[in-house]
């Protein structure tokens, strides 16, 4: 019932009087009413000092039934041990315990029986289970009343508290309580209630009451509380006692740390004290012997930069930067080297674009036929410089410089011809006037002003091509890119960082001594380049990582893509110049104007610049071949025109009667028929200087051909445009389409005169023969035998895309033989016709034979006569069984006509003998043995 320090917790600590504790302990200690209500019979006064009243503050006592645990026993009687011989306490006891103490032994009596445990087992066991189910029940009830009489307690506790509480008015338990304010100061005290001093005293009073409730209230939180307080109490003294033994041993450890540290450490680490100072004293030794080296850097550089070493310089620079960066980073007396450096290497970058760009002046405009090469060594040293500062623009320099000596070599080559022509002074002033002068060249002259510009453009472009070549080299070294298999034009001629032989031995031990002291001041090389390490890997695994690698992989493919660009780009330009070369001679009409042999030569000259830079370059030309299609194109719709115009006045002019064919034209068209054409015959056939002997016709294969002078000279043009696209193979799909016209003209016009009659008005003849007839088809079957042979020939030269065109040679020829059908049905019309006339004056009568059938077989025996001179064997033989069923059907109209009947009679003897006369005359004729019948017309 008490605390832990022996107060109850419920007691106020302050301003407790006598009475007031008695009241205390009759209200929570003492169950007995009489007492208590004998207390407050006497009207004992509260804390306060205010007299309290049963029926308002006096709190209401339960009294409790009186238990053995009510019942109370004094301190010293609990704590008084009976087992004790001594109550008397000493120092040793007091301070060690009493047991420290040695205990008197009491002998056990023999008069009583030890009794041991084992005695009452049988008891224990028979009333155990009594025992347990007794205290089960007895601890079931205990907890149901001890709850009950809790519950009940708190809750007359609460609603005492509760009812104190609500006698309060809330306006004193307002957040915004102050009396301040008007109206709260007239709730707490109305002063239009007060009527007397009366009313003074119980407001006081009143007020008095509400303060005494609210103390009362907050005493008893506080004392429900008490044994948490004095909990922690209890253990914070408990804490600062074992803080002050931690504390104690503490201080005992480290006396004995510092005896320790006495006896054993402090010597041994002033040995290593005094090794770890000799090591700073070697560091900063070695820290002033870097700085004197780094301090003769810019002396060198210059050195170096005097022997236009670049690549050792710039590597210098690098490595004094990475020392100054890393080793004696914070040095105040270098702390402006590090911005002159930089300054040096902008000085020499422009150096490097200074001597790439005087190097590609020199070796591009140096005399064309100037056998010494370029200066690999000094190339390579400005090359390897430019590729450690990444400047990837010298490509572009060096394309502009090309592009500068090619125009300035092609113009002295025109100015060299033209002053050695003889045409007058030169003038260089203006490009228009030495193109004007250019002109006045003729065509061999301006032929070989165009050879000279093709040899010196090629021997321009193999020296390009070296230098292109070795700066690829350079290039694929610089990537790390260069094996043991492939040639390595820098090793033959350079150190590996781009230094010459003949200039090594004069800054090599300079230059190995600064490196090799700003390398080694620490212990660990430093590299002289310092590349990714995506670079260091991809070298690793080929194996080349002894090789300054100064690009990384995707600036090599750039650098790689950007040469052949630039090559690329100079061809294209040499082309283009040549052009424009090209072009400016034609301005006038001058290529238009050639001959076709003069147009050739040009032809094969330009094929033979083109090719020729094609095996140089490898790149395939496209701006000249171009050009000269254009010009190509000119000369065929020129050469076309002529050859067209010319056709059809032979052909208005044109007799239809057979010519001789000259021997040199024989030679040419058999030649043809071979599937070759040459050039040496097209001359010998205009020249006619084979002086052979004309033949009456064309021999061809066995056959003769008897041929108009209009078609010889159609055959020679075919000779011409095969000799044409054999000259100029781009110009194949328009010479054949050319060709095809040609072909088609002279069909169309052969049909209009022929035909059409139309030679009657334009030549003047008197009529169109059937020899005319024979004539032309002949002539027309001569052309349609070459037509095939003319598309083999163009077959081989055509383009796959214009394969096509090949169709219109079988449309043209198919037409050819269309043409010598139809003059066939033209003759056997005529015949038809002019027998049929002889037939409409037969009578059937004597004398035999009659003179219709003597007139008939006199205009047949004509007709062979006219035509077998020109037409082959089997031809006439055809012609003749297609005219002989014609005038069988005429007869048997006429026959039918005359009532004439196959009965035996006089009429049709009179007919036989008839028949039998037109087929001994028409069967006689050369050829037409037994293929003329007309017997069978009686079927």
């Amino acid at each position: 019932m008490f605390g832990l320090h022996r107060v109850c917790p419920s007691l106020p600590v302050e301003g407790v009087s006598d009475r007031d504790y008695e009241v205390h302990v009759a209200r929570e200690h003492v169950g007995n009413e009489a007492y208590h209500q004998r207390v407050t019979k006497t009207g004992i006064q509260s804390m306060d000092g205010e007299e309290r009243s049963p029926s308002r503050s006096a709190p209401s006592v339960i009294s409790k039934p009186w238990t053995i645990y009510s019942s109370t026993v004094n301190l010293p009687a609990v704590l008084n041990d009976p087992r004790k011989s001594r109550r008397e306490t000493d120092f040793f006891t007091k301070t060690w315990g009493e047991s420290f103490v040695e205990k008197p032994h009491l002998p056990p009596s023999p008069y009583v029986q030890e009794i041991a445990r084992i005695h009452f087992d049988r008891y224990i066991r028979k009333t155990a289970r009594r025992l347990h189910s007794n205290l089960r029940s007895s601890a079931q009830a205990a907890s149901d009343s001890a709850e009950t009489s809790d519950s009940h307690e708190s809750a007359r506790l609460r609603e005492r508290d509760s009812a104190d509480v609500e006698k309060i008015p809330k306006v004193f338990f307002r957040n915004d309580f102050h009396l301040e304010n008007p109206e709260t100061f007239e709730a707490v005290l109305p002063w239009s209630q007060f009527t007397g001093k009366q009313s003074y005293k119980l407001l006081q009073e009143k007020l008095s009451h509400y303060l005494d409730i609210v103390e009362v209230h907050i005493s008893k939180h506080i004392s429900s509380r008490s044994n948490a307080f004095f909990t922690a109490m209890a253990s914070h003294d408990k804490l600062q006692e074992n803080l002050q033994n931690t504390c104690e041993a503490i201080r005992d450890l480290r006396q004995k740390i510092i005896r320790i540290d006495d006896v054993l450490s402090k010597n041994s680490l002033g040995i290593l004290q005094f090794k770890i100072s000799r090591s700073n004293h070697v560091k900063v030794h070695n820290k002033l012997k870097m700085m004197a080296t780094v301090h003769q850097t810019q002396p060198t550089i210059q050195l170096l930069l005097s022997t236009s070493e670049f690549v050792g310089a710039l590597d210098l620079i690098s490595t004094t930067q990475e020392v100054l960066s890393q080793e004696l980073a914070g040095i105040q007396s270098f702390r402006h080297l590090g911005s002159q450096l930089v300054e040096m290497e902008k000085l020499i970058d422009k150096m490097l674009l200074g001597e790439f760009s005087t190097f590609a002046t020199l070796s591009l405009n140096r005399s064309i036929d100037d056998p010494v090469p370029h200066d690999d060594e000094k190339l390579s040293g400005i090359v390897f410089g430019m590729l450690r500062q990444r400047q990837f623009n010298m490509l572009d320099t060096y394309k502009e410089e090309a592009f500068s000596a090619i125009k300035a070599l092609i113009k002295l080559t025109v100015v060299n011809a033209v002053s050695v022509s003889g045409n007058g002074d030169v003038d260089t002033s203006s490009s228009s006037s030495l193109s004007e002068q250019m002109r006045l060249l003729n065509f061999s002259q301006w032929l070989g002003l165009f050879s000279s510009v093709f040899q010196n453009l090629i021997k321009l472009l193999e020296r390009i091509k070296g230098t292109y070549s070795m700066i690829a080299s350079l290039v694929m070294v610089a990537a790390g890119r260069s094996t043991d298999g492939s040639p390595d034009p820098a090793a033959a001629t350079t150190r590996e960082n781009g230094i010459a032989p003949d200039l090594e031995a004069d800054v090599d031990d300079v230059v190995g001594e600064v490196t090799n002291q700003l390398a080694g001041m620490n212990g660990t090389p430093l590299p002289r380049v310092s590349p990714p390490p995506s670079i260091v890997a991809e070298a690793s695994d080929r194996g080349d990582l002894d090789m300054d690698i100064l690009i990384a992989p995707g600036e090599y493919n750039k650098l790689m893509s950007g040469l052949n660009d630039m090559f690329s780009s100079i061809c294209d330009y040499t082309h283009d110049r040549c052009l424009k070369l090209l072009q400016a001679r034609g301005k006038d009409g001058f290529l238009e104007r050639l001959s076709s042999t003069e147009f050739v030569h040009l032809s094969r000259t330009v094929e033979a610049f083109v090719t020729k830079c094609e095996t140089v370059t490898g790149r395939k030309g496209i701006s000249l071949r171009g050009g000269l299609q254009t010009q190509a194109n000119k000369f065929v719709n020129r050469f076309h025109e002529e050859r067209k115009n010319k056709l059809g006045l032979i052909l208005d002019n044109e007799r239809w009667k057979q010519t001789d064919v000259p021997a040199g034209l024989q030679e040419l068209l058999t030649s043809m028929a071979k599937g070759e054409i040459s050039l040496d015959l097209l001359v010998k056939t205009d020249r006619d200087t084979t002086g052979g002997k004309p033949n009456g016709s064309v021999r061809l294969n066995g056959e003769k051909y008897a041929v108009v002078g209009t078609v010889l000279l159609l055959l020679k043009m075919v000779a011409e445009y095969c000799q044409c696209v054999e000259d100029m193979p781009s110009a194949a799909g328009d010479i054949l389409t050319r060709l095809v016209e040609i072909l088609q003209i002279f069909n169309s016009r052969s049909c209009q005169l022929i035909l059409g009659a139309g030679a009657l008005q334009l030549v003047g003849l008197k009529t169109i023969t059937t020899k005319n007839l024979a004539l032309t088809a002949r002539c027309l079957q001569l052309v349609a035998f070459y037509i095939p042979l003319a598309r083999d020939f163009f077959a081989q030269r055509l383009p796959s895309k214009q394969m096509i065109l090949l169709k219109n040679c079988d449309k043209i020829c198919k037409d050819y033989n269309d043409h010598v059908q139809e003059i066939y049905n033209k003759l056997v019309s005529i015949m038809d016709d002019s027998l049929t006339q002889c037939l409409s004056t037969w009578v059937v009568r004597a004398p035999v034979p009659s003179p219709c059938f003597r007139e008939v077989c006199r205009r047949t025996r004509k007709l062979h006569e006219a035509i077998s001179v020109l037409l082959p064997p089997d031809q006439v033989q055809n012609l003749f069984v297609r005219i002989n069923q014609s005038f069988k059907e005429r007869l048997k109209e006429e026959i039918v006509k005359h009532n004439v009947c196959n009965d035996g009679g006089p009429k049709q003897g009179l007919v036989t003998s008839d028949l039998h006369f037109y087929e001994e005359n028409v069967g006689s004729l050369d050829g037409l043995k037994g293929c003329i019948g007309v017997m069978d017309i009686w079927r």
